[in-house]
């Protein structure tokens, strides 16, 4: 009897086990559950609710006010409008609702009552009856909820503290709670098991998908290799990577301890054109350098390219993780306030303040060297080299921000996803760290993600007719990056996602052997899916304005050789000296004798090279073959338009305009929660707007009254004027620093003939224009957004690639129309919020 009492205690012991297992086998489906009108997730618990709350809706929303029911279960907070329809319990499950917000994601809890407000935390006592409930979110929402008259006051309390206690800044135990208490059931495990993968993007995870990215990009003279297979060379890198054909895997790995943590030059796309793009760390100067190092180091950097090789130096212009940090918390405390403090920035200071805090500055010079290196791999024939001391922050900025420029299929949502995938995911940038979900290393944190997406915000804001996603499909991605469950943000690399996943296989050390590497992570964690999976984080609706239609994009021209067969005058290479290095810094071409350690003089380095090293002297070689690509494949300028001939070259470079009124502030991801971030004292409703809003109509409807006026009262003759150029217009030019990557286009009818070729100015030279009194009366209107210079003054510029532009008679127009509302705004040399 005793033994079977035993027996029976162990059967119920083991029933919950039994019960996983049976459930694992028979492939239940996850399937959500109502719960008072929510849909819950599997395993989902409902901690509180309070009936009879009103949500502020934002601009994006609708505006206005909507009435629900408040939750809060152990993994978010969620409202349920009271005319949503009836969840069905055979769909599958979604981690948050439109309305919905993760615990995770909140960063503070505020109340607002009776001429009072109040910071809650778990340890807070509320002496009062809350009349509003306020979110501050990691991702720069507030939310905002107003509690009814009929709400009971007992509810009101309890939720308000439910929510304060259950969410927590994430440490280390706090994240793993967050990642079981809304993927650990057994129902939700099963589910994304069996989950499928996204076949219309390339993963880049193994040597077929990096294949198929050099035949997409007719990328011939390079393999893939499998030398990091076991993560043996560099820790950092992906399994693959792709090397030039003629250097082979044994002689391959010499050149790994050349590099800082292993990160050789590597190849990341070719453009069209034939010109190769590479990314590297810094060089080891501490190394002796054997002579066949030498040589395979040097087949390694140029590639395919034989003739010269450009390396664009990103450490000096571009800001540091530090100063990214910095400007990203600044901007917070700016878009953010603070209604539980009286601290706030007056409106007459308001843009000071923006312009204070230096990102729209770092994301000028991000895109401005994104462009550079642009107009150097449209030249064609040339490897260009992007250098950062580590490869892991600046650098898969830049080369993101190249491709998305230059190749349209990286501007489709698929082909920005396999972007992110395979120059920040793959390539191994610190997700982990830079992001710091446990707050335990605030040394290594920076949003350098964040700034790459501000980057293709301001490209896609002024060339919105060029992008198949949309803004919605950044602001998806950027608040996606602050919820602690998806893998792909989650490590630093590839190998630590293969650790976590026990994907890593054998490792061999001389004294042991191959022996199986362990996986430091628990069998019992939850899977964790992929940042790319949108049907399960939101709806379909959300998910239906992800994208936009755009003309198909036409294919790749028939390449000879691995290069388009496009330059007549390829004998112009013979100006410049086969195996000729050039750096690119601060917009100089310079040859200094340490750019690559073997070449130079120091002690203990080899002094030999199979290559002449090229002076000084060849600097100007180098500015006349790229002035005479820009004019051989440009005749009439970058901006020119095809004509009668046909539409624009869809893979032009996409140079933004970075004068100071073009850099626009990101509005809808900084300013969501701008009005939120007020007091308010009553709801208002839809048909009553904010006095905020009722100001800036009546101030819209005084702007266009002067303007009627104005065009009214002019004296002078109508005359006919240029059409002001849009916002999906590339100009071609930094005012800001008074660099013009290419010539401006001429009509037709002052073309004047082509001149004997002569030497060039260097790239960096300035040409002093000066013009004194009235311009002539045969001259055309001077271009929109350039200064007038007529009062004598001077106008200092830059010409990258060619001579300084005539004066156009007539602006070019673009293949792509521009929205009806793009406008221009004025020139007035500060950065505005567009």
């Amino acid at each position: 009897m005793l033994t079977g009492s035993k027996t029976t205690f162990k059967v119920r012991q083991m029933l919950p086990d039994i019960k996983e297992r049976m459930l694992s086998q028979s492939g239940v489906a996850a399937r959500s559950r109502d719960v008072f009108g929510l849909r819950c997730l599997p395993g989902e618990c409902v901690l509180q609710r309070a009936i009879m709350v009103r949500k502020k809706l934002t601009a994006r929303e609708g505006r206005g006010w909507v009435s629900g029911t408040l939750f809060c279960t152990h993994f978010r907070v969620a409202f349920v409008p009271q005319d949503s329809p009836k969840p069905d319990d055979n769909a599958d499950p979604v981690l948050l609702g439109d309305y919905d917000v993760a615990l995770a994601s909140i960063e503070k809890v505020v109340v607002v009552g009776p001429n009072r407000t109040k910071l809650v935390t778990p340890n807070s006592s509320l002496k009062f009856t809350p009349e509003e409930l306020v979110l501050y979110c990691k991702d720069l929402r507030v939310i905002c909820f107003l509690f009814d008259r009929l709400t009971p006051d007992a509810q009101v309390i309890e939720i308000t503290y439910t929510i304060a206690k259950t969410y927590q800044p994430l440490k280390p135990g706090s994240v793993l709670s967050f990642q079981n208490a809304a993927l650990g059931s057994v129902e939700m495990k099963q589910f994304l098991s069996n989950r499928r993968r996204n076949t219309h993007m390339n993963w880049f995870e193994s040597a077929s998908d990096w294949e198929q990215e050099l035949e997409r990009c007719g990328a011939t003279g390079w393999r893939v290799s499998s030398v990091n297979d076991r993560f043996e060379m560099s820790t950092s890198l992906p399994r693959s990577i792709v090397v030039p054909q003629k250097v082979l895997d044994t002689e391959l790995k010499k050149s790994f301890a050349h590099f800082n943590e292993g990160r050789i030059p590597r190849w990341c796309w070719r453009h069209p054109r034939g010109s190769d793009l590479l990314r590297m760390a810094s060089f080891q100067n501490n190394i002796y350098h054997e002579k066949d190092d030498i040589r395979n180091l040097e087949m390694v950097l140029f590639g395919c390219q034989s003739s010269l090789c450009v390396v664009v130096e990103l450490g000096e212009e571009l800001p540091s993780p530090a100063d990214i940090q910095l400007a990203h918390g600044r901007l917070r405390a700016l878009s953010l306030g603070d209604i539980s403090t009286s601290v706030s920035v007056p409106d007459d200071k308001w843009l000071s303040t923006l312009e204070s805090t230096h990102w729209l500055d770092y994301t000028r010079a991000c895109l401005r060297k994104a462009s550079e290196v642009a107009c150097l791999l449209r030249g064609g024939h040339l490897t260009v080299a992007l250098q950062e001391a580590d490869d892991r922050d600046m650098a898969c900025v830049v080369s993101s921000l190249v491709q998305v420029m230059c190749d349209p299929h990286c501007r489709t949502q698929h082909g920005f996803q396999s972007l992110v995938q395979k120059e920040w995911v793959m390539a191994g940038h610190r997700f982990y760290s830079r992001i710091n979900y446990h707050r335990d290393n605030d040394k290594e944190e920076a949003p350098v993600f964040l700034l790459f997406l501000d980057c293709v915000w301001q490209l896609f804001s002024q060339y919105p007719s060029r992008f198949q996603l949309t803004d919605d499909f950044l602001l998806a991605l950027h608040d996606s990056i602050h919820l602690p469950l998806f893998s792909s943000f989650l490590a630093n690399c590839q190998r630590e996602r293969c650790k976590r996943s026990q994907n890593l296989g054998q490792s061999y050390t001389p004294v042991n052997g191959w022996r199986d590497v362990e996986s430091s992570s628990d069998p019992s964690d939850p899977p964790l899916p992929s940042v790319w999976d949108w049907s399960l984080q939101y709806s379909k609706h959300r998910r239906d304005r992800f994208t936009q239609p755009v003309p198909p994009i036409p294919p790749l021209q028939p390449l000879l050789n691995g290069n388009l067969n496009t330059n007549p005058d390829t004998h112009r290479l013979a100006d410049t000296i086969p195996g000729s290095v050039f750096l690119l810094s601060r917009g100089i071409f310079s040859c200094p004798a340490n750019l690559l350690p073997w070449r130079g003089g120091s002690s203990g380095v080899y002094k030999k090279s199979h290559r002449r090293a090229a002076s000084s002297e060849n600097v100007p070689g180098l500015e006349r073959l790229l002035k005479a690509w820009a004019l051989a494949e440009f005749p009439q300028g970058l901006t020119s338009t095809a004509g009668p001939q046909g539409p624009l070259d869809p893979y032009e470079p996409l140079l933004p305009l970075l004068m100071g009124p073009c850099m626009g502030l990101w509005k809808e991801c900084y300013l969501r929660g701008a009005l939120h971030a007020q007091a308010f004292s009553h709801p208002i409703s839809a048909n009553h707007p904010h006095p905020v809003e009722l100001l800036a109509r009546e101030v819209q409807q005084l702007k266009d009254k002067l303007a009627q006026v104005s065009t009214s009262t002019d004296p002078s003759p109508p005359t006919k004027l240029a059409e002001p150029r849009r916002a999906d217009t590339n100009l071609n030019q930094n005012t800001n620093n008074g660099t013009f990557l290419f010539p401006a286009s001429r009509p037709p009818s002052m073309a004047a003939p082509r001149a004997a070729p002569r030497a060039a100015p260097p790239p960096t030279s300035t040409n002093h224009q000066t013009s004194r009194g009235p311009p002539p009366a045969s001259a055309p209107p001077p271009r929109l957004g350039h200064k007038d210079n007529s009062g004598g003054g001077g106008n200092k510029h830059t010409f990258l690639f060619g001579p300084p532009p005539v004066a156009e008679a007539r602006l070019d127009q673009r293949y792509y129309p521009a929205p009806n509302n793009a406008k221009l705004p004025k020139s007035n040399g500060s950065s505005i919020a567009s």
